[in-house]
C-alpha cells in the first residue's frame, strides 16, 4: 500500500496487539514511520508486518514500561538513533476487574506504572522536543470510567481519571508552543482486555456499544490533529457516562450489598 510520508515518527506503546497495534495501522497508513513498543515479543512481528503493508519503517522495543526507569531509558534509545517522535501515543495498559484488597501489591504497582507514572515522564521527556519544534502530538489513552468511582475499579478508573486531567492540564500548557494533547475516554472496546465472551462482543457491535480499535485509533488521531482537548466516542459511551455519574454512593453500596454488581 501506497502511503504519502509525513517525515516524522509517531512512538505507540502497547503496540503489539488491540488499540495500540490499530493506532500503529492508522499512522502508517498517514505515511508516518513508528517506534512500536510492548513487552510482548509480538511486536518485532507486528513491526515488521506493517513495515511491510505500508512501506514505511518500524521500529520494534521490546520494553516493560512497568518500571519507573523505563521512560527514561525509551527517550534515551529514540535519542541515540536520532529518532525525532511527532506523535506519542500513550496507549499500554492494564486491567482487571476485582477488589483492590484482593489484587496483587504487583499488580497494583503496575497499573500505577503503566497508567500515571511512565505516561507522564514520556510527556515529560518527548513534550519538551515537541515544544523547542514548536510541533508536535500527544494522545492519552484513558476511560469513561474515570468518572465512575466504583467497586472493583479503584485503581483503574483512578488511575484513568489521573491521565484525563494531567491531559487537560497539558493540552492548555502546550497548546501555545505548537503541541496538541488529546485525552481519549473510550468505553467499550473489541479487544481481549476485558474478556468478553464472543456473543457479547458480537452483540455489542451490533448496536454500537462496542467500538472497533481500528474506528477508535481513526477517531483520536482525527482529534488530535483538529487540536481537541478531549473526546468520549460513541453516543452509547455519552450517555453511560452521564448516568453513572449520577450513581449515589447509598446505591453502589446496596448494589454490592445485593451482590448485583
Amino acid at each position: 500500500m501506497e502511503t504519502q510520508k509525513k517525515g516524522g515518527y509517531a512512538l505507540v506503546t502497547g503496540a503489539s496487539s488491540g488499540i495500540g497495534l490499530q493506532y500503529s495501522r492508522v499512522l502508517a497508513r498517514e505515511g508516518y514511520d513508528l517506534v512500536m513498543v510492548s513487552n510482548e515479543e509480538a511486536v518485532l512481528t507486528k513491526a515488521a508486518e506493517v513495515s511491510k503493508e505500508f512501506g514505511v519503517k518500524a521500529e520494534a522495543v521490546v520494553m516493560d514500561l512497568g518500571r519507573q526507569e523505563a521512560a527514561g531509558e525509551l527517550y534515551a534509545w529514540c535519542r541515540e538513533r536520532k529518532i525525532e517522535v511527532e506523535m506519542l501515543v500513550n496507549n499500554a495498559g492494564v486491567y482487571h476487574d476485582r477488589d483492590f484488597l484482593d489484587d496483587s501489591e504487583g499488580f497494583n504497582t503496575l497499573i500505577l506504572m503503566l497508567h500515571v507514572y511512565t505516561p507522564a515522564m514520556l510527556t515529560f521527556h518527548f513534550g519538551k522536543d515537541m515544544a523547542q519544534r514548536h510541533k508536535g502530538y500527544i494522545i492519552n489513552m484513558s476511560s469513561v470510567t474515570s468518572k465512575f468511582g466504583i467497586q472493583r475499579m479503584s485503581t483503574y478508573s483512578s488511575t484513568k481519571a489521573f491521565l484525563q486531567f494531567f491531559s487537560r492540564s497539558v493540552h492548555i500548557e502546550l497548546r501555545g508552543k505548537g503541541v496538541n494533547v488529546t485525552c481519549v475516554r473510550p468505553g467499550a472496546v473489541a479487544t481481549t482486555l476485558y474478556s468478553l465472551k464472543p456473543a457479547a462482543m458480537k452483540a455489542g457491535l451490533l448496536i454500537g456499544y462496542i467500538i472497533t480499535p481500528e474506528k477508535l485509533a481513526r477517531k483520536a488521531v482525527k482529534a488530535v490533529k483538529k487540536g481537541r482537548a478531549q473526546i468520549t466516542p460513541g453516543l452509547y459511551t455519552k450517555l453511560l457516562d452521564f448516568f453513572v455519574s449520577l450513581i449515589p454512593t447509598g446505591l453502589l453500596r446496596l448494589i454490592r450489598r445485593w451482590k448485583i454488581f
